[in-house]
């Protein structure tokens, strides 16, 4: 269906008022919906200044979070930055939940106003309805009221049992929040607003399985190696996810401790889909902007000027510096995500033999919307390169992989963007993006509950990368703390699991 040119566009120039938006946010809306079908949670746009985003910056983004100070110290690292011009501020943040809440900033002009309308508010949002691992490890209903929960809830703790206490108490939490998430998820993401509603009976819950254990373990007239696989199997050993044992099994944590470390967990499990699929969700909401921007600028709703505007936002956002330009970091998630979605559209309109023979699925069947919309919700950044970075892009982008073997004095260049390498290529950009191989696999395997309460954890090492031991004996003093007894820490090769390296933290005394 072709829509008709309007006779005026929404705006000329940059200045904005509410109104104004108002009617943006309806054409942008329309568009959303109607030409890519796109499903959204309802949404809730917040004008805030420099000041809140910045504010906003150091508290994950969220609208509501418990005090700490470690927001404080992001909140003038970042503040001396930008007031420095050395940094520039996003133009938005978008919060995962229903409604959908999206900031922008008051100092954008009304052009931006619209691009990040388009990008968080419909590129976003739809991302994070569909895609399933927030469905799986998210409850976008529930986070708003958790937070609030969250939130007084830890101020109480801090007039009860004092600041002191509390800040320590989080200080350990936060240093073992990558290692506080269930990496694979044995039922449906929880309703927060419940887990809050539950608060006052877990505050009188004691650890019965703890209690049962110190009495009875020493007692057990079972071989030791039966005994030792059963104790095992009471606390769930091994165990991945180390705040979720603190809470359950730590034997010198009080109810309200225990309650914080909750917390704690549940809001990093919040953010772990946002690590798995940075460069998709960036991607979808780039590729939603840009298709949107274009809509209005062809039935005139926008004029050239902004249109141009648009086009110098965009570009800087997706610009890829090269591997030689002194500035490259890495893959930029913009360019890699909008660069293979858009690829992924070419291939459904336009596919050359080369594509049919990748991508027999898709290639010629000229439905972008739903190729593109199947990929955002069913992939994360791993896969998704994997399925579909195609021979062309790893051409255009002049992609090759580098070899640095522990063996070989030098690198060595292991493939280039031919035939022989586009699969290996393929694979080993997909790999650096795999959430299993971005973060060490440490569990907890054993606690000796008849001897000295030592609690021993294993870290799997993979390519033969150790642990930072200056960052180990930092994250195992905090543990040390929390479990209040030893901590041993052993590093196994992952093939033959040669003890590398071990690590042991004693707890130290409160003042």
């Amino acid at each position: 269906m072709t829509m008709a040119r309007a006779d005026r566009p929404l705006f000329e120039g940059s200045d904005w008022n509410f109104d104004l938006i108002q009617r943006i946010y309806d054409a942008v809306e329309t568009i959303a919906l109607t030409d890519f079908r796109l499903d959204v949670y309802p949404n809730q746009i917040e004008v805030i200044s420099a000041e809140q985003m910045l504010d906003a910056y150091a508290s994950t983004g969220m609208p509501l979070f418990y005090k700490h100070w470690s927001f404080g110290k992001q909140f003038v690292a970042n503040e001396m930055l930008y007031r420095k011009g050395l940094r520039g501020l996003a133009y938005e943040l978008v919060i995962n939940s229903d409604p959908c809440i999206s900031y922008i900033m008051q100092e954008n002009s009304a052009t931006m106003q619209t691009l990040v309308i388009a990008h968080a508010a419909f590129g976003h949002n739809h991302f994070f309805k569909n895609n399933y691992a927030f469905r799986q490890w998210t409850d976008a209903t529930g986070i708003l009221d958790y937070l609030e929960f969250a939130k007084s809830y830890i101020a109480h703790c801090e007039e009860r049992y004092g600041e002191a206490a509390v800040e320590r108490l989080l200080d350990g939490a936060h240093a073992l929040m990558h290692q506080g998430v269930h990496r694979h998820p044995r039922v449906r993401s929880r309703d927060l607003k419940l887990e809050a509603a539950r608060e006052a009976e877990r505050q009188a819950y004691r650890d019965k399985i703890y209690d049962d254990l110190w009495r009875t373990l020493p007692a057990s007239t079972k071989a030791p190696e039966a005994a030792d696989d059963h104790r095992r199997r009471a606390l769930n050993l091994p165990q991945e996810n180390i705040l979720y044992f603190l809470e359950k099994t730590g034997p010198a944590l009080e109810p309200w401790q225990r309650e914080i470390l909750r917390i704690v967990r549940l809001i990093a499990q919040y953010f772990y889909p946002q690590r798995q699929t940075k460069v998709m969700n960036e991607g979808c909401a780039t590729w939603c902007h840009y298709q949107i921007m274009t809509k209005l600028h062809e039935r005139g709703q926008i004029t050239d000027g902004s249109f141009l505007e648009f086009l110098q936002s965009h570009t800087n956002v997706v610009n890829q510096p090269t591997f030689d330009s002194g500035h490259f970091s890495g893959f930029n998630p913009y360019t890699l995500g909008f660069g293979i979605m858009e690829d992924m559209a070419r291939i459904c309109s336009n596919p050359t033999d080369e594509d049919r023979e990748w991508f027999p699925d898709f290639a010629g069947k000229g439905d972008v919307n739903g190729v593109l919309q199947d990929a955002c919700a069913n992939y994360r950044d791993e896969s998704f390169i994997t399925q579909f970075l195609s021979p062309h892009m790893i051409r255009k982008w002049r992609l090759f992989e580098v070899a640095d073997r522990e063996s070989e004095a030098a690198l060595s260049v292991a493939a280039i963007h031919d035939e022989r390498g586009y699969r290996r290529i393929r694979r080993a950009l997909a790999r650096e993006y795999d959430i299993g191989r971005q973060e060490p696999d440490i569990q907890i395997v054993d606690v000796d509950l008849a001897g000295d309460r030592t609690l021993m954890l294993e870290h799997s090492v993979a390519d033969g990368v150790l642990l930072d031991e200056r960052d180990a004996a930092m994250v195992l003093q905090n543990l040390a703390n929390l479990w209040r007894y030893d901590v041993v820490l052993t590093e196994l090769d992952a093939q033959d699991r040669r003890i590398l390296k071990t690590h042991q933290m004693k707890p130290a005394r409160l003042q």
